[in-house]
């Protein structure tokens, strides 16, 4: 029962893959219908939206990757099929069918969903399995859709990282190095300019798509189900995430928009090793990932991609958001938790070298692009450390550049010490980089010391810049007063301004505009610190209640 290509004592097979006592198979019977299906028989194709789970009475299934038809898994009876695609209710990326002749109990989604929200038992034993089988397809190097393209290609880069912020399996075909290159090019009938590529599980083939083109093929994207929602959520960082949390748990009609996927700038984090309850430590993307499914367990629903592009304040409720290539959503209550993005890099050549050698997140497609050569991390926070300490892994030296003077001044002192250990990373102290070098893609920087003038070149294969914030706020409206920086202004802030006009105080996370909140990085004043928007986000919650009332 082994998802390929996983070793066989590898310890998240049986609870990936367990097989349910009789008892809890009576139990999961009484959700779904029973169904006979003959040997060779398709039980359901890849792309299939709002899957069902089949529970194995009599038989063996054989769950197929939708693009290839190589078998990834297999069910006997007491086990049953399905994975984190249930819960979200998105396309599923693999197939499945009858090894022999076949008896199985089909549970409709919503259903599972009921389940895994009100029956404890059951449930945690359906959501540990859905989560650990789509790490698993995650960790496969030939599971669902394939992205052919350049490493040197911005739109590949981009490409991956939707497909990895939407926690879709895929593979990908690196035209500089893969052998099959001029096979699949040929194969597929394009040329090297006409790519990158994405080969769909169905077949299909789509060139340079867009996020949310890409997301139309994939079944990813999806439209709102209401016409209004007690709570709309602009963000789905730790800010956006914790509110929906707390928002679907506690009754509110929850609704999450990203322009992405989830994770936020969060999810670029490499190991986050400070948050409270994870000694061990854990990725951003994994912690976004488990809050995106404890949010949908509780009822949220998540629309990615989905660009907020506006939104009409409504004194009374009913706010009104605009989105990019989608319908209008209203809201009763709106939170903004839009986070921020770092500065982009003040060099010349800059633009030129975005995606092909200058990063602005640190997570395993970055580094698998780098390979061993040296790379440089530019910023003296925690995500800069933590960069270098992921990077400094793989990589032959990590050139770690920092403006001032004292990287403990900025970054916590455990993070600090780690990389002042490290005979793999050197901190480059009141510097900065005043050259960028290369063709098509970086080759070396120049690094200038501030304090005397002189310059050193090093040969690195990417450069990954940490520094400051931007918040992304540019699509509000005036009416949501904003600092000079562009961070939101909320409680206090607004109350002393001539911009809130109701005869109330506001609430401490409320904007300028009754009923709309701020929490996170996008909001002036914030902790630039997952914990701290975390308990924002869970916060606004209460002030959302509040409102409502």
């Amino acid at each position: 029962m082994n998802l390929h290509p996983v070793a066989n004592d590898d310890p998240r097979n049986a609870l990936a893959f367990p097989i349910l006592t009789e008892a809890q198979i009576a139990a999961l019977s009484q959700f779904g219908a029973q169904r006979h299906i003959e040997e060779g028989a398709s039980v359901w194709l890849a792309g299939t939206p709002n899957m069902c789970l089949y529970l194995v009475v009599q038989g063996e299934m054989t769950i197929l990757d939708g693009r290839s038809g190589r078998p990834v898994a297999r069910h006997v009876k007491g086990e049953f099929s399905g994975d984190i695609d249930i819960i979200t209710g998105r396309s599923t990326v693999v197939s499945a069918h009858a090894a022999s002749s076949l008896d199985v109990v089909e549970v409709p989604a919503d259903c599972v969903r009921s389940i895994v929200e009100e029956e404890p038992e059951l449930g945690e034993i359906l959501l540990r399995a859905f989560l650990l089988r789509r790490q698993l397809l995650q960790g496969a190097t030939d599971v669902g859709p394939l992205v052919v393209g350049s490493r040197f290609s911005p739109d590949t880069l981009r490409i991956r990282e939707f497909l990895a912020r939407n926690r879709l399996p895929f593979s990908w075909d690196d035209l500089e190095s893969s052998r099959d290159t001029n096979r699949l090019i040929a194969e597929f009938g394009v040329t090297e300019d006409e790519t990158p590529i994405v080969v769909l599980p169905s077949g299909a083939v789509i060139r340079s798509p867009s996020n949310a083109e890409l997301g139309n093929a994939l079944g990813i994207a999806r439209r709102a189900e209401r016409k209004v929602y007690d709570l709309v959520i602009v963000g789905a960082g730790p800010a956006g995430l914790a509110a929906a949390v707390y928002g679907a748990s506690e009754g509110l009609s929850t609704l999450i928009l990203d322009s992405i996927g989830p994770g936020g700038q969060a999810g670029t984090s490499s190991r986050i090793e400070n948050y409270m309850g994870f000694p061990l430590g854990l990725t951003g993307q994994a912690l976004a990932d488990s809050g995106v499914a404890q949010a949908e367990k509780f009822g949220a629903r998540m629309l990615a991609p989905a660009r907020a592009t506006g939104i009409e304040c409504d004194s009374l409720g009913g706010h009104l958001i605009g989105l990019d290539n989608l319908e209008p959503v209203t809201a009763k209550c709106v939170l903004l938790a839009c986070g921020a993005s770092y500065r982009k890099l003040d060099v010349l050549g800059n633009e030129h070298f975005e995606g092909r050698g200058i990063y602005y997140s640190a997570t395993h497609i970055e580094r698998i692009l780098c390979g061993s050569r040296a790379v440089a991390v530019i910023g003296a926070g925690n995500s800069a450390g933590q960069a270098a300490v992921y990077m400094s892994e793989h990589a032959k030296h990590v050139f770690l550049i920092v403006r001032g003077d004292d990287l403990r001044k900025t970054m916590s002192s455990y993070l600090a010490r780690r990389i002042e250990q490290s005979p793999k990373i050197g901190v480059h102290l009141c510097s900065e980089i005043c050259k960028l070098e290369g063709s098509d893609h970086l080759e070396s920087i120049e690094i200038v010391d501030r304090r005397d003038g002189g310059t050193t070149r090093e040969e690195v294969a990417g450069v990954f810049v940490m520094i400051g914030a931007v918040p992304h706020t540019g699509w509000l409206p005036e009416t949501v007063s904003r600092d000079e920086k562009g961070f939101i202004l909320t409680g206090p802030s607004v109350e002393t301004s001539n911009a809130w006009k109701a005869q109330r105080t506001p609430y401490y996370l409320e904007t300028s505009c009754p009923g709309v909140f701020a929490a996170g990085d996008a909001r002036a004043g914030s902790v630039k610190r997952v914990a701290s928007a975390v308990g924002e986000g869970s916060m606004a919650v209460t002030f959302v209640h509040q409102f409502l009332a």
